[in-house]
């Protein structure tokens, strides 16, 4: 099994307190001979009348460094992860969880705007101290 990220439990702690009740921690999927690992799998209840909302989420502490290196990594993994999500698990949504010090600082630069808006990123942006879910964006 891979290395959990730094920040691994916090994500986790993070999303439990907004609600979330973690199902897979780590989420493993099987597609075309080869298997992939996502942190964590969650799903949250919604109003009675309404199906459940379900999230797998990779979690990325962005401590190397070379920001602009890991963002290649995580959006590599996220693309892959996505595409098999579609043929496994249309219905869990993925997303990416960074720290809000790196959304802050890389994040809001144009060039990793402009990728995640091209590629359709969707973030988790988290506090790893206070463990907590700063904003979503879908």
């Amino acid at each position: 099994m891979p290395t959990r990220d730094i920040f691994h439990d916090a994500v986790r702690h993070a999303l439990e307190k907004d609600g979330w009740k973690i199902t897979d921690d780590p989420l493993t999927i099987s597609y075309g001979g080869t298997r992939m690992i996502v942190d964590l799998g969650a799903e949250r209840l919604l109003a009675a009348e309404r199906d459940g909302e379900r999230i797998a989420v990779e979690v990325k502490s962005f401590v190397g460094d070379s920001a602009l290196s890991e963002f290649h990594t995580a959006l590599g993994q996220f693309l892959n992860y996505e595409m098999v999500l579609e043929q496994r698990d249309s219905q869990r949504k993925l997303f990416l969880a960074v720290p809000q010090s790196t959304y802050e600082t890389f994040f809001e630069l144009s060039f990793t705007r402009e990728a995640r808006e091209r590629h359709g990123l969707r973030l988790i942006v988290y506090h790893p101290v206070r463990e907590e879910v700063i904003k979503w964006i879908k």
